[in-house]
């Protein structure tokens, strides 16, 4: 079935939650391991079937931001889904008070409960209020975000419209196209501080109700990490400082002098542009570039052939940038079709190609995992650092079809796809670190939040220089990333996800069928196991693991070092 012709009609949450109670009580009163597991099954069923309602609304919400309908089901859905997810926990709380519950560790192992209990640490009854306003207040950004409309050289722009002229040849253009964003954001300066501050008060009161000091526990729990802790995630910090900041470094420096200037003069208007011949871009129209997609999987392995045929055939994707979209990109779920849908916003860079990849690497695991019967719900992916994974290390076991999209282009590429994918790892650290602060310091003024922005920027990222760009100049550039409004201590994932995905680059540039091999052994365990536990099933190391960081910079910095650019 094509997406478009899904059909919707908006559920009854409050019959669901009642149903979801009623779950609870039989479970609280289970007889034994098979009542139980059959009580399971009537869960996974019901989760489904509103979750496939509530995503097809959300996907038809994001592709225009303006449509009323889907506007409407979007607010019901914020308003109603910590209600219904509450009542979702209390039927996972009767799970694990059950002294039969040693089947279901029977069935799908230690880490299904584990789950259960981490997902049960996250929330309470007495936080639906606060989420119901956490999650219109995030809404209330998207939409703002979406409705950007920036005048330059004569046309009214989205953020995602101005990103080609950032990267134009021209100087001046690139910096009157910073300019012209940061000018969005000035202008919407009072109502973006305001709603992170209620974000960050409303976050650290849910905090304070379960007893956490701050919300940044709390953040770690909602983000299910197991087999790691905050002071590893610390260590990770201190280890891209020490092992990847020096060699970004002296890469920005190359870049400068590749792109015609002294390393003194380079300035964040320069940063998007990798070569003096202009940055790679994509030959072809958006229709083209799928295309050229379809190919490249058909190619790829006998795995992601049937994968990309099923994306087509569904017209799983929507991709074209256009007013009242919705910013950024993202790879979801449809559980009643077992489908992946993939939403971005092309716009004529190199972008498109990397959010093709990316996305799709999320959408082949979800693929997958569709094909494995009897999955709990909870096992269909893993954490959110290792599904990450999944799309960054597909970014990179994809190059040998690279050519199918860039044409002369292709060594251009993938040099600055992969400068990019280790300049970002800084970047990660610094968002990360930003939160940490907020959420440790949640009574930080405005002004005191940008001031700190500022600082980490000097720690994790020195070669920037803002000089005459008054949104960045002033600290508030972390204002156009989503991630610190919409999803608190997200960012850390794709630096755990990256170390892991250059390793990947690494071992492709020795052995492609071995690299293949050692993602789908990554991949194929779904969520049965731990971010750790998957990337040691890969043969490879996490980024908390003693000189893994500084192995890697030092790995990338070599390979780039013998292309001739």
């Amino acid at each position: 079935m094509k997406f478009s012709d899904i059909p919707y009609a908006r559920p009854n949450l409050a019959e669901t939650e009642t149903a979801l109670r009623a779950l609870a009580q039989k479970a609280a009163g289970a007889e034994d391991g098979q009542a139980l597991m059959d009580l399971y099954a009537q869960y996974a069923a019901l989760s489904d079937e509103t979750a496939t309602l509530s995503t097809v609304a959300s996907i038809r919400h994001t592709v225009d931001t303006r449509d009323e309908f889907y506007d409407k089901e979007n607010d019901y859905f914020d308003e109603q889904g910590p209600v219904v997810g509450e009542a979702s926990l209390a039927f996972y709380r009767a799970l694990l008070a059950s002294p039969h519950k040693a089947a279901l560790e029977k069935a799908y192992g230690s880490i299904f409960l584990e789950k259960l209990a981490l997902a049960v640490q996250g929330s309470d009854e007495r936080l639906v209020t606060l989420q119901q306003e956490e999650n219109a207040l995030t809404t209330l950004y998207e939409k703002l975000y979406a409705a950007a409309r920036i005048p330059f050289m004569g046309k009214e722009l989205t953020v995602a419209q101005i990103g080609p002229y950032k990267q134009n040849l021209d100087r001046a253009v690139r910096k009157q196209a910073f300019e012209a964003e940061g000018g969005f954001f000035d202008a919407n300066r009072e109502e973006l501080d305001g709603i992170f501050s209620r974000l960050v008060r409303n976050r650290t009161q849910q905090a304070k109700l379960l007893g956490h000091q701050s919300f940044t526990p709390l953040g770690d729990i909602r983000m299910e990490r197991l087999g790691y802790t905050r002071q590893d995630i610390k260590a990770c910090r201190d280890a891209v400082v020490k092992g990847i900041v020096p060699v970004v470094q002296k890469l920005k420096e190359n870049q400068a002098k590749r792109i015609g200037l002294a390393a003194e003069d380079f300035r964040f208007w320069d940063d998007p542009v990798s070569f003096a011949t202009g940055n790679p871009t994509p030959k072809g129209t958006p229709e083209e570039i799928l295309a050229a997609g379809q190919k490249m999987y058909r190619a790829l392995a006998p795995e992601t052939a049937g994968f990309i045929d099923f994306m087509m055939e569904g017209d799983l994707f929507d991709v074209l940038a256009k007013p009242g979209k919705a910013p950024g990109g993202y790879c979801t779920y449809i559980p009643g079709y077992k489908s992946p849908f993939i939403f971005s916003n092309f716009n004529g860079t190199a972008g498109d190609v990397d959010v093709l990849t990316h996305e799709a690497g999320h959408a082949f695991a979800a693929y997958l995992s569709a094909q494995k019967q009897g999955l709990p719900i909870e096992l269909r992916s893993p954490g959110l650092e290792s599904c990450e994974i999944h799309s960054m290390a597909m970014e990179f076991l994809t190059a040998k079809y690279h050519d199918l999209f860039f044409k002369q282009d292709t060594a251009k590429y993938a040099v600055a796809h992969t400068e990019d994918a280790l300049f970002f790892l800084p970047y990660g650290c610094q968002v990360d670190e930003f939160q940490e602060t907020v959420y440790d310091a949640p009574h930080l003024t405005d002004a005191q939040r940008n001031e700190l922005w500022l600082e980490l920027e000097r720690k994790y990222r020195p070669w920037n220089r803002f000089e005459d760009l008054p949104f960045y100049a002033r600290g508030a550039g972390w204002q156009r990333q989503m991630h610190i409004y919409v999803s608190p201590f997200y960012y850390i994932d794709y630096v755990l996800a990256q170390a892991v995905a250059l390793e990947l680059f690494l071992a492709n540039q020795q052995d492609e069928a071995d690299a293949w091999q050692r993602y789908l052994a990554l991949t194929e365990k779904a969520g049965s196991e731990t971010y750790t536990g998957l990337v040691h099933a890969a043969g490879l190391q996490t980024p908390f693991e003693e000189g893994a960081m500084k192995r890697v910079g030092a790995g990338v910095a070599a390979w780039l070092a013998q292309q001739s650019m």
